[in-house]
C-alpha cells in the first residue's frame, strides 16, 4: 500500500527532500528551497484507526517508522491531522504558510509538538507527537461532564499562556474547544490545534460551508462566520473561543448543544446571543468570562488579561481560594449591553508623557457630548490612586493642567484616534475603501477593517484621509451613481432606492441597516448590510421641499402612510359632517324665518275673517257646512 501511495505521490513531492532521522526529533536536509518544516515520506508512516474528525479534516493515530542503518528500526505512535483535500494552485501556498508556522513556533510553550508534514493521497498530514487524551475525553468520563473549577483554572492558565505565546508571533487559533486541548504526561493542557483555521485563508475549500467560517460552530465568535463581510478576525476572536471551552468545562455542556449550525448562526450573529454563563463563579473570573462574549470584538479582554484574571483566581485572590460549589448553580442568562466601552476596550492603550489626547466619544455617537478636552498633550501620568488612572493634560488657553480620567480620553497621533473612519487615497478594488481604524502606534503605523478583507488591513497613516462618520440611529440610502451594490439593497415603489436605519455598525465599517418604513412578513428579512462607502446619510435638514421631507417620514414606521391617510379621511368626515351640520342649521333658519314671516302678515291681512285657514279645518271650527 505504502508503494502504491509513493508512486501516486511522486510528482507531488518531486521538489522536496525526505529526511531520516537518527535523533529524537526529524532532521532536515536543507534544499534549494531553504524548507522550514520537515517533509515525511509518506512510504514511513502507516494508518492504523481514526481516532477524530473535525471541520478542516480528520485526525488518524499512525506508526512512524525510522530507520537510522539497516539493522535499526524504530517505530513509534504518531498523531496525523489529515486535511481536507485541496486544489493543486493552492497546495504550494499553503505548504508555505506552514513553513512559516513551524518557524514560528519554535520556543513557543504548551503547544502540540509538530514532528513534520506529508501528502498522503493528494491531502496535507500534519505529523504531530501523539497525546493519550484531551480535556474532552476526561470530561466524557466524568459524572455530568464537569471539571472541578481548580483544575479548570490551571488548564486555562497552560491554554492562555500557549495562545498568548502564539499572539504574540501573530498566529490566531480559531479553533479552540476541550477535544483539542491535549493532556501530556504530567496533566498539563497543550493546544492541539495550533492555527489550522487560520493558516487557510484564503485557501479555496472543498464546502461551499467552510468558505464562510473559521471554526466548529458551537464555539465560533460572530466575526468569524463570513469574515470579510463581518470581520475582521482578530486576537480577541479567541477570547470567545476560549470562553466557550471555559463554560463546557464548568457546566458540561457544550455551548449551543442541539442547534444546527444555521440555528447557532441566528442566534450568534442575527440576534446577538451569547452563550450562558454558570453563577457561583470568582466575581473576576465571572467578569472576564462575560467580557469574552461581548459582540463587538474590541470590548472583549486580550489573552493576557484573561491569562492574569486565572492566575490570581488561583492564588486565591479576592476569593481567599473558598471556590462556591458549581453543581448546585443555576444557570443565568445575562443580556447584551450595547451602551458605552468595556474595561477591556479601555485598557488597551495606555497613555504617556507627550501623547496628545483629546476627549472620548460616547459609544456609537458621531459627537461628543462633552468636550472637556478638545486636544491637549499629556504632562503627567499617575496609575496609582485608581485602577483607571490619572493623567495631566496640558490644554491650550488654560494655565494649569487639568487632571482628567484615562479612560475619558483617547490618543490622537498623526490627527487619527482608534474609533475613526477612514478612506484610503488610492482605492483597492478587493475591499471597501472606507473602514474603523482599529489602533495606530506612535509611529503612525495603523490597522484597519475593511469590508471584503478577513483579517485586519496593515499600513501607515499617510495612506489614509478622513472619512465621514456613521452612526448607529442614522437613516441612509445608496448613492444615485451606485447602480449595483455590493450587498443588496430593497427598493421603493416607482424604483427608487430605500431609505433605512443603521441599527448595529461591525468592526469593520459593514452598517447592519431595517427598514422601518416597509413592512415585511414572516420569515422576509428585516435587516440589510451596506457598504459605508456606497451610502449617503438622510435626514429632513438636507431633504428639498415638502414632498421629499414627507416621503422622509415615512421612513421613520412603515404605519405613517396609512395612519395619515385615516387621519385624513378621518378629517375629512370630520369636516363634512361639521359642514352639513352648519349648512342644515342655515336652511332650517332659513325656512323658520319665511314661515314667521308669512304667519305674521297673514295675521294682519285676515283679522277676525276665518277664509284664511284650510277649508275642511275651516268648516269643522265654525260650521260653515254644516249650516248650509
Amino acid at each position: 500500500m505504502a508503494g502504491k501511495v509513493v508512486d501516486a505521490l511522486s510528482v507531488s513531492f518531486s521538489e522536496y527532500d525526505f529526511i531520516e532521522g537518527d535523533d529524537e526529533q526529524p532532521r532536515t536536509v536543507v534544499s534549494a528551497s531553504n524548507l522550514r518544516i520537515p517533509r515525511i515520506d509518506p512510504s514511513v508512516l502507516k494508518l492504523r484507526h481514526r481516532i477524530g474528525r473535525g471541520p478542516f479534516g480528520d485526525v488518524w493515530l499512525a506508526t512512524y517508522h525510522r530507520s537510522t542503518n539497516e539493522y535499526d528500526h524504530q517505530y513509534h505512535e504518531v498523531a496525523i491531522k489529515m486535511l481536507h483535500p485541496v486544489k493543486q494552485d493552492d497546495m504550494r501556498t499553503l505548504l508555505d504558510k506552514f513553513d512559516d508556522l513551524y518557524s514560528k513556533c519554535q520556543g513557543v510553550n504548551n503547544i502540540c509538538s509538530f514532528q513534520g508534514i506529508s501528502i498522503i493521497g493528494g491531502k496535507i498530514c500534519i505529523v504531530m507527537k501523539f497525546y493519550e487524551g484531551s480535556i474532552g475525553d476526561k470530561m466524557t468520563r466524568l459524572k455530568g461532564g464537569k471539571l472541578p473549577l481548580p483544575n479548570i483554572l490551571r488548564y486555562g492558565i497552560n491554554l492562555a499562556q500557549g495562545i498568548l505565546e502564539l499572539h504574540l508571533q501573530g498566529i490566531l487559533v480559531l479553533n479552540l474547544k476541550p477535544f483539542n486541548f491535549l493532556l501530556n504526561e504530567t496533566d498539563q493542557a497543550v493546544l492541539g490545534d495550533i492555527g489550522i483555521p487560520y493558516l487557510l485563508l484564503g485557501i479555496q475549500l472543498p464546502s461551499s460551508d467552510m468558505t464562510h467560517r473559521l471554526g466548529t460552530p458551537n464555539y465560533m465568535a460572530p466575526e468569524q462566520w463570513q469574515p470579510e463581510i463581518r470581520g475582521p478576525i482578530s486576537f480577541e476572536t479567541d477570547s470567545w473561543g476560549f470562553a466557550c471551552s471555559i463554560v463546557e468545562m464548568l457546566t458540561g455542556i457544550v455551548p449551543w448543544h442541539g442547534k444546527s449550525a444555521d440555528e447557532i448562526y441566528d442566534l450568534v450573529v442575527r440576534k446577538q446571543e451569547k452563550p450562558l454563563i454558570p453563577s457561583g463563579l470568582p466575581p473576576a473570573v465571572e467578569k472576564v468570562l462575560l467580557g469574552c462574549f461581548e459582540y463587538d470584538f474590541r470590548s472583549r479582554p486580550l489573552m493576557k488579561d484573561i491569562l492574569h484574571v486565572f492566575k490570581s483566581s488561583e492564588n486565591g485572590g479576592e476569593d481567599d481560594g473558598r471556590w462556591t460549589d458549581l453543581g448546585s448553580t443555576i444557570v443565568s442568562d445575562r443580556k447584551h449591553s450595547t451602551t458605552g466601552y468595556t474595561e477591556w476596550f479601555l485598557s488597551k492603550d495606555h497613555l504617556l508623557v507627550g501623547d496628545t489626547v483629546r476627549s472620548r466619544k460616547p459609544s456609537n455617537s458621531c459627537k461628543p457630548e462633552n468636550m472637556d478636552v478638545p486636544e491637549g498633550n499629556v504632562v503627567g501620568v499617575d496609575y496609582s490612586t485608581d485602577r483607571d488612572g490619572f493623567v495631566l493634560v496640558k490644554i491650550h488657553g488654560i494655565h494649569d493642567p487639568l487632571r482628567v480620567s484615562v479612560s475619558t480620553l483617547e490618543r490622537v497621533t498623526f490627527g487619527l484616534a482608534a474609533g475613526d473612519w477612514v478612506r484610503l487615497k488610492e482605492e483597492d478594488k478587493r475591499h471597501s475603501p472606507v473602514g474603523i481604524l482599529h489602533y495606530i502606534d506612535r509611529d503612525g503605523n495603523v490597522a484597519v477593517g475593511f469590508i471584503g478583507l478577513e483579517t485586519l488591513w496593515k499600513g501607515s497613516s499617510s495612506q489614509f484621509q478622513m472619512a465621514e462618520t456613521c452612526c448607529i440611529g442614522q437613516f441612509v440610502k445608496l448613492k444615485s451613481n451606485v447602480l449595483s451594490p455590493r450587498f443588496a439593497w430593497p427598493r421603493k415603489r416607482g424604483g427608487m432606492w430605500a431609505t433605512g436605519k443603521i441599527c448595529w455598525i461591525l468592526p469593520n465599517g459593514c452598517l447592519v441597516v431595517k427598514f422601518p418604513g416597509r413592512l415585511t412578513f414572516g420569515e422576509e428579512l428585516g435587516d440589510f448590510l451596506a457598504d459605508p462607502a456606497e451610502v449617503e446619510v438622510v435626514s429632513f435638514k438636507n431633504c428639498p421641499g415638502v414632498v421629499k421631507k414627507y416621503q422622509h417620514l415615512e421612513d421613520f414606521h412603515w404605519a405613517v402612510r396609512p395612519l395619515l391617510i385615516a387621519l385624513g379621511l378621518f378629517t375629512a368626515m370630520k369636516m363634512g359632517s361639521f359642514v352639513g351640520k352648519r349648512i342644515g342649521r342655515s336652511k332650517a333658519k332659513r325656512q323658520s324665518s319665511v314661515i314667521h314671516n308669512d304667519v305674521q302678515h297673514m295675521d294682519h291681512a285676515g283679522s277676525g275673517n276665518p277664509a284664511w285657514l284650510p277649508p275642511p279645518v275651516a268648516n269643522i271650527l265654525f260650521g260653515e257646512g254644516a249650516a248650509r
